[in-house]
């Protein structure tokens, strides 16, 4: 039965982004993202008022029509959905949760893209020696941004979007540390080596954005670090993330601990973190054969 006075989906959505960015306290990228995907779920249907009894069969209609997408793509919609569903639920419009009838394709759990440290050297080797030959200030100042963005990256194992709006006012310079509020709108001090608080002072000129006249959208940020990539001829498209990912698996491999490693990253759970527990065989069969007591003694044979 349909409730008295039931409001329309328009209206429950606003609602549910203005939730979401003031309880919840939403990044605007995420905020974009959900009501991209409920328009795409609900639009044909903002002016209908809500009906409990009908919703699941709105919402596998707008699934089916996600089937074409990838599996991560219709789970992070599906994400969306079940947010959503969960919304209604918790505002009395639903005598249960149904979030437990909607259900997605399971996805394979990929391991994170990452360069190897002699790859990261060698990235910032070729940044740094086009800046040092660069035969105008331009030029100069576009690749000096640039490797600024990558140390960032892989010296901070920032987001792309933490670097892009990292402002000269939250960086800590007497303790070499950055300021940075992440996903959720969570505050972080993150630790930086002095190579990156170098390139930060000579970048920094007042309190807004640490890139000045050279403003930099993540957009922009994925192009340029696509580019040189290419050109410290690493053989698979580079990407942001990747750089991040590659902080993360070079810290642990190193030995750093994982606890310390999830505030690092700004990750709210370790299973987040758990991921870049991966080592490689080769690795795996190194470290035995240096500690394993067994090892040990066939050597003694």
């Amino acid at each position: 039965m349909a409730l008295k006075n039931a409001p329309n989906f328009r209206h429950l959505i606003l609602q549910f982004l203005k939730h979401l960015e003031l309880v919840e306290s939403c990044s605007p990228h995420t905020l974009r993202a959900y009501k991209l995907d409920l328009q795409q779920a609900f639009e044909k249907y903002f002016a209908a008022k809500f009906e409990p009894e009908k919703y699941i069969e709105l919402c596998r209609i707008a699934m089916s029509s996600w089937a074409r997408l990838s599996t991560n793509s219709r789970n992070r919609k599906l994400g969306s959905l079940k947010s959503f569903t969960g919304f209604l639920f918790d505002q009395g419009l639903t005598s249960e949760d149904l979030r437990v009838f909607l259900q997605g394709p399971k996805s394979q759990q990929k391991l994170p893209h990452f360069i190897s440290v002699d790859e990261a050297i060698s990235l910032l080797k070729q940044i740094k020696s086009e800046r040092d030959l660069a035969k105008d200030e331009a030029t100069r100042l576009l690749i000096s941004r640039d490797y600024l963005l990558v140390l960032l990256l892989y010296g901070g194992g920032l987001r792309v979007s933490e670097a892009c709006e990292l402002k000269a006012k939250n960086i800590l310079f007497e303790k070499n540390i950055i300021r940075i509020r992440g996903k959720g709108n969570k505050e972080r001090l993150v630790a930086l080596a002095p190579i990156v608080m170098k390139e930060l002072k000579a970048a920094t000129k007042n309190e807004n954005s640490i890139w000045g006249e050279l403003e930099l959208t993540t957009r922009k940020a994925y192009e340029r670090v696509r580019y040189w990539g290419q050109r410290a001829g690493i053989t698979t498209p580079l990407h942001p993330h990747a750089l991040r990912h590659s902080f993360a698996t070079h810290l642990l491999s190193s030995g750093a601990n994982l606890r310390s490693l999830q505030e690092l990253l700004g990750h709210r759970s370790l299973t987040a973190t758990q991921k870049y527990t991966h080592i490689s065989t080769h690795q795996l069969s190194e470290m035995m054969e240096k500690h394993h007591p067994l090892s040990s003694q066939q050597n003694k044979k």
